[in-house]
């Protein structure tokens, strides 16, 4: 049971972090195109994925996780790593709350160029930098939270 819980719990680490990264390097690419119509459809492509791939996998990456730790009898508090590593997943789940705006926003933007065929690209540049710099936070505290996760290192706990 617990290598099938920690097999599952990899596989949506795996999803969940190839979601983030790939939606970077998407965006990036609509933006080089400087095309509203291909800017608007990358960036509903992404909030998509958001809801396809990045939040079932941190459901089912959390429930296989905390269930792993109970069939390996691991204290959730009492493990340094697990600890930090679920605190770092909170910290990123709530840096994904300003990406999530950030991306309706730039949406809009790209969406009213569509209809007045004149891109704001003041506003979509503002919403652009609150997404690339809170959609980092959201991509490397989960890095880290899985370096924990790999090494195991003596972390304090409760």
């Amino acid at each position: 049971m617990y290598l099938a819980l920690k097999f599952i719990h990899v596989l949506a680490v795996i999803v969940f972090v190839g979601n983030i990264s790939i939606g970077i390097l998407w965006k990036n690419i609509g933006d080089l195109t400087r095309d509203p119509r291909i800017i608007a459809h990358t960036i509903k492509g992404i909030l998509l994925a958001d809801k396809i791939f990045t939040i079932p996998a941190v459901i089912v990456l959390v429930i296989a996780g905390v269930g792993a730790a109970q069939v390996a009898h691991l204290s959730i508090l009492g493990t340094g790593w697990i600890l930090w590593s679920l605190i770092l997943l909170i910290v990123s789940g709530i840096a994904f709350g300003p990406v999530g705006r950030a991306q309706r926003q730039m949406l809009s933007v790209a969406q009213a160029a569509l209809t007045s065929g004149v891109m704001n690209w003041e506003d979509y540049a503002a919403s652009g930098k609150v997404w690339t710099i809170t959609g980092l936070v959201a991509l490397i505290l989960p890095l880290i939270a899985v370096a924990l996760m790999v090494t195991k290192p003596p972390l304090p706990a409760f």
